[in-house]
């Protein structure tokens, strides 16, 4: 894309030293240079940006797009690239940037916009970690923008997001497990999920609660005693589900596992390719894919009343705070206090690096804090020990 304003580094007449100029075309289209009178490259670059605005606001060029119609043209380049997920929140959080900013021109964007807009979410009292997630999402938009030649650069490049304390990792203790899956098969009666088995499975294998409702049969390796996670296409019998991130992986299945989904399947209608959607759900869903009422959204919990069945059983479990999701956290720790490697770990969890395993998923397990707890009353007590020693024969040489 041809920059609207751009900048000319000039030397002086004795070759010394240089002064910048901004070379544009006024709305006439009559080449203009305006010197600025200085060498400061990043002073003359904030002018050079603030002249390409203002030139903007006075002139209509091709391609000239107001947020909602840059908002429609991203989506349309973008989907069936990510998640309708991801699309429904890129809208969402646009649409939101627009009520704060109005319905501008993309291209007169500037960082005062984002400010506005980040001060508006936190007098909101949104979450620090909720406007990071919307700048981030802006940031996104603007900067596939500049990767398309839209604009010559990113916006909000240099918003700063709003810092945040990491939260506490929570996940289950071997007790509270126990527990879950218990509570889970007292309350299986009448309920055709089986959530005594989705439970199990999630602690053995980390897996997401996407990922492990869109399993079939054929994914499960009986014989290796694992798990393979991968896409699934729209067919006659499945529904398109796309994995987060793209990852492709395997994770393992222990024989207890592997014994209650053997089990499992033997009950399991052969029409129904799915692992543990139940059979009534499947048949709606299809119907549903025949009328063209489904969407892809809808395929990442196929189960309807996930959160209110699972929120019933941590209440029979007796467990007062938790979510599906720290299942998964839960086995991420698991798996590194029993010697697994922290690569091993973010391999399996399907992270793209250990950073994300270790800020979101890694908790400093019960059993962890008690053995530190020794190491350190052993140190103590050897130190306590000298310096009452110390103290003792200070004393007495003070009576002596």
């Amino acid at each position: 894309m041809k920059k609207l304003v751009r900048l000319w580094k000039r030397p002086t007449f004795d070759g010394q030293k240089y002064t910048f100029y901004l070379i544009y075309y006024d709305k006439d289209g009559r080449r203009k240079q305006k010197a600025l009178g200085h060498s400061d490259k990043r002073k003359a670059e904030k002018q050079r940006a603030q002249l390409a605005r203002e030139l903007r606001m006075d002139t209509v060029e091709a391609g000239s797009m107001r947020l909602t119609e840059f908002l429609k043209d991203s989506l349309n380049r973008t989907r069936g690239q990510v998640r309708e997920n991801t699309i429904l929140v890129y809208e969402s959080t646009m649409r939101e940037f627009i009520d704060v900013v109005g319905d501008v021109d993309y291209r007169c964007i500037c960082h005062e916009h984002g400010e506005r807009f980040m001060q508006r979410c936190l007098n909101r009292y949104n979450q620090p970690a909720t406007v990071t997630k919307k700048i981030s999402v802006l940031k996104r938009l603007f900067q596939c923008a500049v990767e398309r030649g839209q604009l010559e650069e990113n916006p909000l490049r240099y918003i700063r997001k709003p810092k945040t304390a990491q939260h506490s990792i929570h996940v289950y203790s071997d007790q509270e497990c126990t527990r879950l899956v218990n509570a889970a098969q007292q309350l299986q009666i009448g309920t055709p999920f089986r959530w005594d088995i989705f439970i199990l499975t999630a602690l053995c294998t980390g897996m997401r609660r996407g990922e492990l409702l869109n399993i079939v049969w054929q994914d499960i390796d009986f014989q290796d005693g694992k798990i393979n996670i991968s896409p699934k296409l729209d067919t006659e019998s499945t529904w398109m589900w796309h994995l987060k991130d793209m990852d492709r992986r395997s994770v393992p299945l222990t024989a207890e596992v592997i014994h209650l989904l053997k089990k499992h399947q033997q009950s399991q209608s052969n029409q129904n390719p799915y692992v543990f959607v139940p059979a009534n759900r499947y048949e709606h869903i299809q119907k549903l894919r025949k009328q063209g009422k489904w969407s892809e959204r809808k395929g990442l919990c196929p189960v309807s009343n996930f959160r209110y069945q699972f929120r019933a059983i941590m209440a029979k479990a007796d467990i007062g705070k938790g979510e599906f999701h720290d299942l998964r956290r839960t086995c991420l720790t698991n798996w590194l206090v029993n010697g697994l490697s922290e690569y091993d770990v973010m391999t399996m969890a399907g992270h793209a690096s250990f950073e994300t395993t270790r800020r979101f998923y890694l908790a400093v397990r019960k059993d962890l804090l008690n053995r530190a707890r020794k190491a350190s009353s052993a140190a103590l007590k050897f130190i306590f020990v000298e310096k009452l020693l110390q103290r003792r024969t200070d004393d007495e040489a003070k009576k002596n």
